[in-house]
């Protein structure tokens, strides 16, 4: 994937650099804050190569990309400079009901530690499993133990910076501040016999290691103190009075009033969750683990963390949020795989197994959701079925997580307990079910297998028709639509094409930029970029006709299409041109792979390769 193209794409279509206050990322998506949403297409943003779905989302229009997105994020940082803008641009504000407002808050300000805690939390997964080996005491797995809790114990720090930004503050200050709560001499004056005092004061002593809504709300409160104090600030006092001001007016606060109410707020959250999981476990199992899908299309999931710490401090772990996560994880993996073993449509299974794969081993289900079972929808309400009856196993089983990671196979050791020796095994019964059940019940439901796809930003195009009024005649003759000379199209510098998920076919190195129609039938699709064609025969033959490699960057640019969507065609006809030795000067491989997409209809797909051809000469037969 050239993420250059793509980010590119994602700035032009987003208005340009001036209309993005600020963007950040998570695990799987961009996060814009924008200055004006109403002139943005949706859809355009989604036809862009490698944006699998948009999102809008509590002031944020986030684009999905998947597991790669920090290389568009890098990309995209070339192209402006956004990292620098920290949200303080002058941004028409969001309203929503409050319980919305606040969850995007807390979810917004975790987002960008997840990373860091994921994989601290997996370093203290191997350090469970080393310890089945190891003695404590020794040296290595002592400093192992402080690689996997220091993400954890310094976590208000992380997220202080983080909620900093998210609500325009400077996110230096709010550190610097926060930071005070897990001072160890902070720690011991609070601490010590009799406690202490500011001001006649008395300063309520609270473990702030590990917490998070004390920081989210100070960051809040410095937001507005940092205003304040830049309005009442000369202007060449500014530079070492005004951050003065700011922390010796918001320490205070932090320690006297949001603090402890931060601390007040997470104790009574896990109050909440403990009383969840012991009076209606099972119930809260079920719901959780069948709505999760939904919960991850909001963005919500992360929102949770709060209560997941909570619960972790606990000698009973987390029995609610990382199970169902686990659960709905592995449901989703298994849908898409089951979608990319039934599918006939070359596109689809390479997006869904790269997807399936992504959420069973890795925990990231957000490409599989927007790119597969969602718009398929049967898949999704297979998830949702079979991860609500695997929760119900889950909530009998009582399962429940130590440690923190986002939920996989790989992660499994996260429900290794030290006081239930045998809550591992749960976790990986449980697991079994929802990747069998979710499998088998997608298989059953089926899906509508669509009639496009988009190819990794190859082809824009349909690359299989499921139904079709005219039935395939299995022996075809297909006439080249270029002249040039053929090639395999294993030879193809692109592994879309080369390895065949497109389907199978031949590769023409033109000699002229004219393409013609090698046969009766009707355009199906033109790339908006015009640089491919696809093509319907009267007897059945897809195909898919592309002028080049990456050429869609070039939008449009050398390239004269000469017929338009749903049109009929007759074999010779004039259907596009193109201006070879201008894109072979931009730097572009005009090599074009001719694919024939419905390759599964026909028991062989015959190339004749290695010799110069006149256009409609013969160059694939079908058998």
């Amino acid at each position: 994937m050239e993420y250059a193209v793509t980010a590119k794409q994602i700035l032009n279509k987003l208005g340009g650099e001036k209309n993005i206050v600020s963007v950040t990322h998570c695990m799987t998506r961009l996060r814009f804050v924008l200055k004006d949403e109403k002139s943005i297409s949706d859809e355009q943003i989604k036809a862009i190569p490698g944006v699998v779905g948009v999102m809008k989302k509590g002031g944020q229009y986030q684009i999905i990309i998947g597991n790669e997105v920090a290389k568009c994020y890098k990309e995209l940082c070339k192209l402006g400079n956004f990292s620098d803008q920290g949200g303080k641009a002058d941004v028409p504000a969001k309203r929503g009901n409050i319980i919305s407002i606040i969850l995007d808050a807390i979810s917004g300000s975790m987002s960008p530690v997840i990373p860091a805690i994921i994989g601290a939390g997996m370093v203290q997964v191997l350090n469970i499993i080393l310890g089945w080996f190891l003695p404590a005491t020794n040296p290595t797995m002592q400093l192992l133990s402080v690689i996997g809790n220091t993400a954890f114990y310094f976590l208000p720090v992380l997220v202080a910076f983080s909620a900093g930004r998210k609500f325009g503050g400077n996110p230096f200050l709010v550190t610097a501040v926060v930071a005070i709560l897990i001072h160890p001499n902070f720690s011991a004056l609070t601490g010590a016999e009799g406690g202490i005092n500011f001001l006649g004061i008395p300063v309520t002593s609270f473990d702030y290691s590990s917490s998070i809504i004390p920081a989210i709300l100070t960051a809040w409160v410095m937001s507005y103190i940092e205003r304040l104090v830049e309005k009442i600030t000369p202007a060449f006092t500014k530079n070492f009075l005004k951050p003065m001001l700011i922390i010796l007016v918001s320490s205070p606060i932090a320690f006297l009033i949001l603090g402890p109410l931060g601390s007040f707020i997470g104790n009574g959250l896990a109050a909440v969750l403990v009383f969840v999981q012991s009076h209606v476990s099972i119930a809260a199992y079920v719901i959780m683990a069948a709505a999760m899908p939904f919960i991850v299309m909001t963005g919500m999931h992360w929102a949770f963390i709060p209560v997941v710490f909570g619960a972790l401090e606990t000698p009973a772990g987390e029995s609610l949020m990382l199970p169902a996560m686990l659960i709905s994880n592995l449901a989703q993996g298994a849908a898409c795989l089951a979608v990319a073993v039934k599918s006939k449509n070359g596109g689809l299974k390479q997006i869904a197994a790269s997807s399936g794969v992504s959420a069973i081993f890795a925990g990231v289900t957000e490409p599989g959701l927007y790119g597969v079972t969602m718009p398929l929808k049967r898949p999704l309400a297979a998830v949702c079925i079979s991860s609500g009856i695997t929760g119900l196993s889950a909530g009998i089983m009582n399962v429940s997580a130590s440690s923190f990671a986002s939920p996989s196979l790989l992660a499994l050791p996260i429900f290794v307990h030290a006081e239930k020796s045998n809550n591992i095994i749960m976790a990986v019964i449980c697991a079994a079910i929802s990747l069998i059940l979710t499998f088998v019940v997608t298989w059953i439901m089926g899906f509508k297998d669509p009639a496009a796809a988009t190819e990794g930003g190859t082809a824009s195009l349909p690359i299989s028709t499921g139904e079709k009024a005219v039935q395939t005649t299995k022996t075809q003759k297909i006439g080249a639509p270029v002249a040039g000379k053929t090639a395999p199209l294993d030879q193809v510098k692109d592994d879309t094409f080369a390895t065949g998920v497109l389907g199978k076919g031949i590769a023409i190195e033109p000699s002229e930029g004219k393409v013609y129609a090698p046969f009766d039938g009707k355009v199906e699709t033109v790339a908006d970029s015009l640089h491919a064609l696809g093509l319907y025969s009267d007897s059945g033959v897809e195909l898919l006709i592309h002028v080049g490699l990456e050429t869609v960057s070039l939008e449009g640019k050398h390239f004269t299409v000469h017929v338009k969507e749903g049109q009929s065609i007759h074999k010779g006809d004039l259907l596009l041109e193109f201006d070879l030795k201008a894109i072979a000067d931009a730097g572009f491989d005009t090599i074009t792979p001719v694919i024939v997409t419905n390759s599964d209809d026909y028991t062989d797909i015959i190339p004749s390769v290695g010799k110069q051809v006149k256009v409609q000469e013969v160059i694939i037969e079908t058998a």
